[in-house]
């Protein structure tokens, strides 16, 4: 159970092999800075005053491949922070493209994992655009802000591919960047606020983005954990392991170093970093360049993506003859990265990030605090991170030559260089850390917890999903609705009942026309909306759709065929546009030429069609998916939030509520019902009210004593005893 006291942050993280020790960093393009950054952030944000309790959610992972360790369901951090892993698809480990078609499984079983802990969090965090999309659904469903951090931008990366020369259908066919660029939209959409690293990544990144709000963001600086990186010490101690895996490679290891540390990612560039270096003969004299691109065993074991960037570096450092001059290692430990730093330091080399879009640059604040100049590509985190800490000069990540003549000029002055290093040292240390990020992040987070709490929502602060035992689904014509009155003695009584009761509707109109009754009668949005007679579900006042309900009832749904098959029938006009819905036609029934409704269900079935058909009012027909009900909606909503159906009280007035009135739950037949729902009466659990419209209701609630300990007619032990206070 989290600490009710403080503050209870959700960081969401999806792909990757995330752990809190030997980040197995550069393993894959997908385990990264991203990876590192999350990490620490959980980390910083428990030391927060204000904060109780922060879990950085990603996947769960069971693969042979990987150690078993990614399997673990809960792993601490520190006292009051964890990492949550939550299953997302196969178990096996996926790249990130491969996780889309999986990525609202993953959102329905986060909120039963945090069903399951009986609090919702006060906020949640998306990093990347696949954990956006997954915060923007957890957010909607319950009702608490969200914040949102890209790392890196679809819409940035398809420009620089396409720069680089890559065609459209290739980018898209393996980088889904539509579904990607559209994802990030989504998030920005629902983001109470944007954390960016820089302005620059504000102004010219976000801002080709339609949903670009410059006042939703906020600049934050990653902080950077530099007790490991420290300048090389003048003392006469033994050269670590690692220097002599490195300098294997080099014919004079006395040259300066030019380091690179990256994954061996296309978008890292390593391949213009070795052109820059091979084409300038000057610079090829006077320096050694070092590439760390990640560990391997055997390059042809790995992803495609890493696979095409190591073959590469070896096929240019062969074009080249650059034998004798690059040191590509084949691996490393995580202890070992601050080694490679002060060995370059040791040599007056300098670092190098030739990315082609960076939007912050953790290891450029790794090299300066060990006293490493640095180099780095003009765009995003690294122009800050320079003028922050004047250590170094940037440069036009896709011109050659120009990389070329910026890297002799960084090796080439040793007076400049030194300056360089002293300041960078002085700088990372100052303007970069977690306590100051941490602080400025609990600042924003409180604005957007603060203007969400006081925000007019109907029965709650949070989404009651999360907290209720017990749920109340009523039909909206002439059962919730009908007599003003009424109507406002049940929402006042609702609302007095406190978080564990959750409330819904059921209607056979679509969800355009149920926003318009519940605005003509002045209710706000409840937890929950089944529309359409049961065959769309959407939750809370973001209308966040119940996606996998939406495939589900799609089973053997053809309503082109369906429609042409009823223009057969006599007595049935299809009603206007207005109407009809994704999984729902709808007809005007004149019952005295239609046919009966078994003639209509054989004649459907003997044109080899399938659907479900619902008869109301004695004059509206609808098609449904055969799947699709209010009841079977009801039933899968109990299901997906834990809430038995003898604690659910459903109340309607016709029809198309039959079946969501019988089985388990408990029935309420308001007074004023049709004629159709007299069948239903000596059932035990369907009590027929005297009042009318929501007196109805009200009168069902006390004959079932739904707000105090349940009373089940055919039940001797109440179905649930609700915990005191």
């Amino acid at each position: 159970m989290v600490d009710q006291d403080g503050r209870y942050i959700m960081l969401i993280s999806v792909h990757g092999l995330i752990r809190g020790r030997d980040m197995e960093l550069g393993r894959d393009v997908d385990t990264g800075g991203q990876t590192t950054y999350v990490v620490e952030l959980a980390r910083a944000l428990i030391q927060h005053p204000a904060v109780s309790q922060v879990d950085l959610v990603t996947r769960l992972v069971v693969d042979p491949r990987v150690d078993a360790g990614y399997a673990e369901p809960v792993e601490e951090l520190a006292p009051g922070a964890r990492i949550v892993r939550i299953r997302c698809g196969p178990d096996r480990y996926l790249p990130k493209e491969s996780l889309w078609p999986h990525l609202d499984s993953f959102a329905d079983n986060l909120v039963l994992y945090i069903r399951s802990k009986g609090r919702a969090p006060d906020l949640v965090h998306g990093h990347y655009a696949d954990a956006g999309y997954v915060a923007s659904c957890v957010s909607g469903l319950l009702r608490v802000p969200m914040a949102f951090t890209g790392h890196s931008l679809g819409r940035v990366k398809r420009e620089r591919l396409l720069a680089q020369g890559s065609k459209p259908e290739a980018i898209e066919r393996r980088y889904h960047i539509s579904q990607r660029i559209e994802a990030e939209e989504t998030a920005l959409d629902n983001a109470a606020f944007v954390i960016a690293s820089t302005h620059q990544e504000v102004e010219d990144q976000y801002s080709s983005y339609d949903n670009h709000q410059p006042r939703r963001m906020i600049v934050i600086p990653p902080g950077v954990d530099l007790s490991r990186f420290t300048p090389p010490s003048r003392s006469s101690k033994p050269r670590p392991p690692i220097y002599h895996e490195v300098t294997r490679f080099l014919a004079d290891r006395s040259k300066p170093m030019i380091l690179a540390i990256s994954r061996p990612d296309a978008r890292k560039n390593i391949a213009t970093l070795i052109r820059a270096f091979g084409e300038n003969e000057d610079l090829r004299e006077l320096a050694n360049l070092v590439i760390v691109a990640g560990t391997r065993d055997d390059i042809c074991k790995m992803d495609k993506g890493a696979r095409e960037v190591l073959s590469e570096i070896l096929y240019l450092v062969d074009a080249y003859d650059l034998y004798g001059s690059v040191a590509y290692p084949k691996r490393h430990a995580p202890d070992d990265v601050p080694e490679f730093y002060r060995i370059a330091a040791d040599t007056k080399g300098v670092f190098v990030n030739p990315a082609l879009t960076e939007p912050f640059g953790l290891t450029l604040l790794e090299a300066a605090a060990s006293g490493l100049p640095i180099v780095a590509t003009e765009d995003g985190g690294p122009r800050e991170i320079v003028a922050h800490c004047k250590n170094g000069l940037l440069v036009d990540p896709l011109n050659v030559k120009a990389m070329g003549e910026v890297l002799l000029q960084a090796v080439g002055d040793r007076q400049q260089w030194k300056k360089w290093s002293r300041s960078g040292l002085r700088g990372a240390h100052k303007h970069f850390s977690w306590t100051a990020h941490a602080d400025k992040y609990m600042r924003a987070a409180r604005t957007a917890i603060t203007y969400s709490e006081t925000q007019h929502v109907f029965y709650s602060v949070k989404s009651r999903l999360i907290t209720a035992d017990r749920l109340i689904v009523t039909d909206v014509d002439n059962t919730l609705t009908g007599d003003a009155e009424g109507l406002q003695r049940l929402l006042e009584l609702l609302r007095e009942a406190g978080e564990r009761v959750a409330v819904g509707i059921a209607t056979g109109r679509n969800l355009k026309l149920t926003r318009d009754v519940l605005e003509h009668w002045d209710i706000p949005t409840p937890q929950l909306l089944i529309t359409s007679v049961g065959s769309a579900i959407h939750y809370g006042p973001h209308l966040v759709e119940d996606r996998g309900w939406d495939r589900h009832i799609n089973y053997r749904w053809r309503p082109e065929a369906l429609s042409a098959a009823m223009t057969e029938l006599p007595g049935l006009k299809l009603q206007d546009a207005e109407q009809q819905s994704r999984h729902k036609i709808s007809y005007d029934v004149d019952p005295e030429a239609a046919p009966s409704l078994r003639e209509i269900r054989r004649h459907l079935r003997r044109s080899r069609l399938q659907a479900k058909v619902i008869y109301s009012h004695r004059a509206y027909l609808d098609l449904l998916p055969i799947r699709a009900s209010k009841g079977r909606a009801l039933r899968h909503i109990a299901d997906k939030w834990g809430i038995p159906l003898d604690c659910c009280l459903v109340a309607g007035d016709s029809g198309n509520d039959e079946e969501m009135l019988t089985g388990n739950t408990l029935g309420v037949v308001v007074g004023n019902y049709d004629p159709d729902l007299e069948k239903l009466r000596g059932n035990p659990r369907i009590y027929f009210a005297q009042g009318h419209h929501a007196w109805g209701i009200i009168e069902g609630i006390g004959q079932y004593n739904f707000l105090g300990q349940i009373r089940i007619p055919d039940q001797k032990v109440p179905a649930y005893e609700t915990v005191a206070g």
